[in-house]
């Protein structure tokens, strides 16, 4: 069942076409990712969703009916944009919150002790927000968003000034939220958390919708024809060999930890089995391992946006190898 359906949702600001025909459907109980560069239209999605703003065209359906004011209720919102005020201690600051969703003071105080108390910052509770750290400050406001115990949790960058100790906090707190009963819409430009948390992603780019899918099957389907030979032994025959077998570009030497075992990535022209290309790599050098490889979501993004004759996106995560293409 899908808990948000959205269909053919334009908007526009000042003539600037912020979304176009977008249509997604989330489904309810999975943590779903929507990536795109800066400007892509991501965070105007995310505010119509929570009745911020009004599509100028299109349709939200939430839990079977129309998004009305009322379902707000059953949102939770962490903007990107932060909003704590600074010269308020922190547990009464959360407890407004708390109250303005509806919660008692005593629920509130059960509810915020409890997750202050599992995120460790039990002892912030009588400081000032201004003491605060950007960090710490969006721990605070991340558990006001989630307190409510919303049906629908919308992340803006939600692991943005985070370390990665606490970015992992984060994720597991997200996934568990989720295995609760939680549906999470999540922006996030970090590409190793998406392949760790979401089940389903939407990339737009240009306020259009370019790529959509469940995580495991979008890599499935680049990765097809796609594989990976660690060998030890000279390369130069074996890339020779193999060039004829591969598409265009699609070889990359890479370096490994052992210093005479060589790493090559390629993809298979169509029609060329796998077993040419280890009987091809049999006769000419030692094969240590042979995989399939799957892209990164970072390959995946850069790959869409380019297949839409767009401009190249830099790389969001740095590979920890050198490679040399071929």
């Amino acid at each position: 069942m899908n808990i948000l359906e959205i269909s053919n949702v334009s908007k526009s600001y000042n003539g600037h076409k912020a979304l176009s025909d977008i249509s997604l459907n989330i489904p309810e109980g999975s943590v779903y990712g929507l990536l795109g560069p800066n400007g892509a239209g991501k965070t105007t999605l995310l505010r119509i969703i929570n009745h911020i703003t009004a599509p100028d065209s299109g349709t939200v359906t939430f839990n079977g009916h129309t998004l009305n004011a009322d379902d707000v209720n059953d949102i939770g919102y962490l903007p990107e944009e932060r909003g704590l005020y600074k010269k308020m201690k922190v547990g009464e600051q959360a407890l407004f919150f708390a109250r303005l969703k509806g919660l008692s003071k005593a629920e509130a105080t059960r509810r915020l002790q409890e997750w202050f108390s599992r995120f460790g910052i039990t002892d912030w509770w009588g400081k000032k927000v201004e003491e605060l750290s950007k960090g710490m400050a969006q721990k605070v406001q991340f558990i006001v968003t989630v307190l409510h115990q919303p049906r629908l949790l919308i992340f803006d960058e939600p692991f943005s000034g985070f370390d990665p100790i606490n970015a992992n906090l984060l994720k597991e707190e997200i996934l568990r939220l989720r295995d609760a009963g939680s549906t999470v819409i999540f922006s996030t430009h970090n590409m190793e958390s998406v392949e760790k948390v979401c089940d389903h992603i939407t990339l737009i780019n240009r306020s259009h919708n370019i790529l959509t899918g469940s995580v495991a099957d979008i890599r499935n389907e680049a990765g097809k024809g796609r594989l990976s030979i660690s060998f030890r032994g000279p390369d130069n025959g074996l890339i020779q060999a193999l060039t004829p077998l591969a598409e265009q570009d699609s070889m990359h030497r890479f370096e490994t930890s052992c210093p005479d075992v060589t790493r090559l990535r390629l993809k298979m022209q169509p029609g060329i089995k796998i077993s040419q290309i280890i009987d091809t790599a049999n006769r000419l050098v030692e094969i240590e391992s042979f995989n399939r490889d799957l892209p990164s979501m970072d390959e995946i993004f850069i790959d869409a946006v380019n297949r839409n004759n767009l401009p190249e996106i830099p790389s969001l995560e740095m590979q920890s190898t050198r490679s040399t293409s071929i």
